[in-house]
């Protein structure tokens, strides 16, 4: 069973629907013996990152999802789900994530040219750097990823599995060793996104 995080940010009705659809037993939940009893975790996310960060630590939840991390059971974050996994974000302000995950969160405003919009919202190709990562087992060089973000992850090359080029070099997947991260969100992404998320479920310990 697949536990997903309910802190009061993530867009649970799409990614719930696309688990139902592929029949992976989830449950949206914020309830520590349920976390501690599912064999994977996903902390979705929408919104500002200081928000999303003190909601989560508001739940009482960090020190659980800390604890199942170091006990290597797989934890996916998505979009500023994602983010929460850094050890800092620069969204208004110095924030300090959760720090699963070298590297800083920082606005794309300050790297791109004017005449590219941000917030970066659209279809953009994955470059993969690491084919052996278990959450692109169903995924090809080329294939598309849906992505809605202002902010994106810097100084965390060992970590980059797959990025897209929105004029700099978008983290799009990062692993830790059972900790993942997509800026993208693969409940939007169409088959790619499907073929993720089953593949994030056949992760073990």
């Amino acid at each position: 069973m697949t536990a997903i995080i309910n802190y009061g940010v993530g867009n649970l009705f799409s990614l719930t629907g696309s688990l139902k659809h592929l029949g992976i037993e989830a449950e949206v939940t914020a309830d520590r013996e349920t976390i501690e009893n599912a064999d994977r975790i996903i902390l979705p996310g929408v919104g500002a990152f200081a928000d999303a960060k003190q909601k989560l630590e508001d739940t009482g939840l960090i020190p659980v999802l800390n604890e199942q991390v170091a006990y290597g059971k797989p934890l996916l974050g998505i979009c500023l789900g994602m983010q929460m996994l850094f050890e800092k974000s620069y969204e208004y302000g110095e924030h300090t994530g959760l720090g699963y995950i070298e590297g800083d969160i920082c606005p794309l405003t300050e790297d791109l040219p004017n005449n590219l919009k941000v917030p970066h919202i659209g279809w953009n190709r994955l470059i993969i750097k690491d084919k052996s990562n278990p959450l692109l087992k169903y995924t090809s060089e080329g294939d598309y990823a849906y992505y809605v973000h202002s902010y994106y992850a810097k100084n965390c090359e060992e970590s980059v599995v797959a990025y897209s080029e929105y004029y700099v070099n978008v983290p799009g997947l990062v692993c830790n060793k059972n900790v993942f991260g997509t800026q993208f969100h693969p409940e939007k992404s169409g088959k790619i996104g499907l073929k993720m998320l089953t593949a994030f479920n056949e992760v073990t310990k």
